[in-house]
């Protein structure tokens, strides 16, 4: 999955450069959290270091070359932070950053992802250049001064479920402060007879995991799928029944040799603020080319999400089952074999409310 440069980040730094940026002759450059489609020409690439703990982006920029990490490792020259949408978690990149290089840091962002505020927080502790603006966003930079930013780094949080068990999570992560509606209604309609390997999709930091193997003594396998090292981290530490296997991997792309019996889901729709439906659509189409012949998936969405027509495409017999105001509810079986949503012997129609024709 490839997303285009919105910033454009490249065009910003070579700005950057010409206005006084000074980048060091010799040693590694910290790249925090790009994404992929973003370009860094500006940059030496032989120096450059990718720091992203986001599977889909760590296997683009490693196929282009790059070396990649999923966080920071030893002393940098040089810090570029790719500024991300969550307030806490930029400022622990910030911190992060600042802590590992010997300067300078750069900081370049858009203005909708909270680019000004940043930056306004920013001129408080060090001493930043003047930003420069372009491609709706903009760019500054400051010399590392690690104890700036002492309490900017994050620190692990917990939240509990409705039963009281709690949770570690970490800011930045989706549903960070608390168990998820949609996901908190996909399970309480999880089925206790399971058995066989099953999956979570989209794992996060592990409640559905946890719930559906409390609810499942049948299971002899669950694999957590996640893209974010950050999540599976505080899913390991979640999730603790040995039953469980934890995979650092693009939940959209199908993992070789591994047949599930089932699988559950309740899949991302946003990259930043962009909204993409179609995440949601390649989790069920992975979902179908792992799945066994007999196999089934439960899936929660926002109601405004249109599923409807590629779980068709994908399974011989797909149900919504009663949801939420702001949430419904599917139960798919029997993936259609060949590749999901390609042409040929299409799928039953989503039946409603339970109702099976």
């Amino acid at each position: 999955m490839s997303h285009s440069d919105p910033a454009p980040r490249a065009l910003r730094l070579e700005l950057a450069l010409s206005a006084g940026l000074a980048l060091p002759d010799t040693g590694d450059i910290a790249v925090f959290h790009p994404r992929s489609g973003e370009q860094l020409t500006p940059l030496p690439r032989e120096r450059v270091v990718i720091i992203t703990p986001h599977a889909p982006d760590f296997a683009v920029f490693s196929a282009q070359g790059y070396r990649c990490v999923k966080a920071a490792e030893g002393r940098f020259a040089a810090a570029l932070i790719c500024l991300p949408r969550g307030r806490d978690e930029a400022r622990d990149i910030i911190a992060s950053a600042s802590g590992a290089t010997e300067g300078p840091v750069i900081v370049d962002g858009q203005k909708h992802d909270g680019v000004e505020a940043v930056l306004r927080e920013l001129r408080g502790r060090v001493e930043l250049s003047e930003a420069i603006s372009k491609g709706h966003g903009k760019i500054a930079w400051f010399a590392a001064a690690a104890s700036a930013f002492a309490d900017w780094q994050a620190e692990a949080g917990s939240c509990a479920d409705g039963a009281g068990r709690e949770y570690r999570t970490l800011p930045g992560l989706f549903s960070a402060d608390g168990v998820d509606p949609a996901s908190a209604l996909l399970a309480g309609v999880l089925p206790g007879g399971l058995k066989g390997v099953a999956a979570d999709f989209g794992a996060g930091w592990g409640y559905l995991s946890a719930q559906l193997l409390v609810r499942a003594p049948g299971l002899t396998t669950l694999h957590l799928i996640e893209a974010d090292a950050r999540a599976l981290d505080c899913a390991r530490h979640n999730v603790t029944d040995p039953r469980a296997q934890f995979h650092w991997a693009d939940a959209t792309v199908p993992i070789p040799r591994l047949a599930l019996d089932a699988v559950i889901m309740n899949p991302p729709f946003h990259s930043g603020r962009e909204a993409r439906p179609q995440l949601g659509a390649a989790f069920i189409q992975a979902a179908a080319a792992m799945l066994k012949p007999s196999g089934q998936l439960w899936l929660v969405a926002n109601r405004h999400l249109p599923y409807e027509s590629t779980l068709a495409s994908a399974f011989r017999k797909v149900t919504e089952l009663p949801g939420a105001p702001g949430f419904k509810l599917f139960h798919a079986e029997a993936p259609l074999r060949g590749k999901p949503g390609a042409a040929g012997k299409p799928g039953r129609s989503v039946n409603r409310n339970g109702r099976r024709s």
